[in-house]
């Protein structure tokens, strides 16, 4: 069930009238729990069992390791072996057996694999990583375990952000869970704009650029002129598709009485490495930083080669959360190296140009860095990619060249709506008479777009 679907639209009227009508908050959990896994096992109910498990392991495990002194890490090891033991086995076993059996063929023995059937539950990168996060906290004696089984498997399992986050922490959306919550007018009044972008970002922007980056991935070999575009376009519709998901997931909530954190900032206006991850998925990226980053040592760390390989390890795992493929590593590994060649040459991660034309160029630049990056992430292989540019065929010829610059003409075309909201939200956030035009126009747009049979958004794979 995916928030662009008539089956999504009908299945929160229901629950939201529903939810506002009992109105007493124990009631309301109960539903939120029982909608929450309706939701996440619609076509697939099997993936309530997974959740559950994860659900009741870190439940209790948080239990045993508040009142446990001496044996505390025991109980937080059984929750991350049982969370990612779920997480390697669904999304990674095939990945490492069939390298396995890569590296023995090298060695001249021939052996096969056929690999297991294995369906990914959709999400369970994103809750794995939440309920991680309170069990983790605990043992830091940064959190207090909850007693009340229902709050915690609402925490786990609040279908808004269920499958695509944003990644919230327990010391945050507990307390949300926790407290009374009352019908308000302004719930709509702040959703209304999220719902509307969100639903505008995905139909008419992502769903649409899409068709180019696709067709452009799935060629043999395109040019590299071609491939540029295709990049291009891809990066657009990421952004587009995943801020979409975003809006969407915190004005669902917001309708139900709850503040999901927010999730990009402008990231494309980012000036640096480490501020394009202050910008981009930040409710991921900030959760790397502080369960892996600072566990490895983070920037405490005494040598270069140290600091080095604390980045690219930390940033490498970061691309393999995403799926399992090297161009997900190398993505990662990538920007591992960006983020300590960042810090080397400038001041350290907190660095930011003079304002003015220094500000400029520093957006272009890693934004043409951030583009590089988006080319290893999208392609089909690592060999798919070294072939096109070992043919050096660059393509500003004949159809190559023709195809390139419509791609690009269409991107330009579908960023226009992306630069409107930014320039609004900046300049003219009180100027209700805008919005309203704004969203009247959206709207007609949506409803021109909307297909039923629409792209599924692309962390759903993740």
């Amino acid at each position: 069930m995916i928030f662009t679907s008539i089956d999504f639209i009908l299945f929160f009227v229901i629950v939201y009238i529903l939810y506002w009508l009992i109105a007493k908050k124990r009631l309301q959990n109960i539903l939120l729990l029982i909608s929450s896994y309706l939701f996440y096992g619609w076509i697939h109910p099997w993936f309530g069992i997974l959740i559950a498990v994860s659900t009741i392991t870190d439940y209790f495990a948080g239990l045993a390791i508040y009142k446990r002194t001496n044996n505390k890490k025991l109980f937080l090891i059984i929750s991350i072996t049982v969370n990612l033991g779920m997480l390697g086995f669904f999304k990674y076993f095939n990945f490492f057996i069939e390298n396995i059996y890569q590296i023995i063929n090298n060695f001249g023995i021939n052996a096969s694999y056929a690999g297991l059937k294995i369906f990914l539950p959709v999400g369970i990168s994103f809750y794995t990583f939440q309920t991680l996060s309170y069990t983790i906290d605990i043992y830091r004696n940064k959190l207090v375990p909850r007693k009340d089984f229902i709050d915690f498997a609402v925490f786990v399992s609040f279908f808004p952000q269920l499958v695509a986050g944003p990644i919230e922490r327990a010391k945050r959306f507990l307390p949300q869970i926790e407290n009374k919550r009352s019908f308000n007018i302004k719930l709509i009044e702040t959703a209304l704009p999220l719902l509307i972008k969100g639903f505008f970002k995905k139909i008419v922007i992502a769903d649409n650029i899409a068709i180019f980056a696709d067709k452009v991935f799935l060629l043999d070999s395109p040019s590299i002129y071609v491939l540029i575009a295709g990049t291009l376009a891809f990066t657009l519709q990421i952004l587009a598709d995943f801020s979409a998901y975003t809006d969407i997931a915190r004005g669902v909530a917001k309708l139900l009485g709850f503040d999901l954190v927010r999730n990009f900032m402008n990231p494309y206006l980012a000036v640096s490495p480490s501020d394009l991850w202050r910008r981009w998925h930040i409710s991921f990226s900030s959760w790397i930083r502080d369960y892996l980053y600072f566990s490895l040592g983070g920037s405490r760390v005494k040598t270069s080669i140290h600091f080095a390989f604390v980045l690219v390890v930390t940033m490498g795992l970061s691309g393999l959360w995403h799926g399992a493929a090297w161009t997900f590593v190398i993505w990662g590994i990538y920007h591992g190296l960006l983020v300590f060649i960042y810090h080397k040459i400038g001041k350290g991660g907190k660095w930011k140009p003079k304002k003015g034309f220094h500000t400029i160029s520093a957006c272009f630049i890693m934004f043409t860095l951030t583009v590089i990056g988006w080319m290893f992430f999208r392609a089909t292989s690592i060999d798919w990619l070294t072939n096109i540019f070992l043919q050096s065929n660059i393509g500003f010829s004949g159809n190559d060249f023709l195809i390139g610059t419509i791609i690009i003409a269409f991107v330009i075309l579908y960023s226009l709506p992306m630069v409107l909201f930014t320039i609004l939200d900046k300049y003219f956030p009180e100027k209700e008479w805008i919005y309203s035009i704004m969203y009247g126009f959206l709207l007609v747009l949506m409803v021109l777009f909307f297909r039923e049979t629409g792209q599924d958004f692309i962390y759903f794979q993740f």
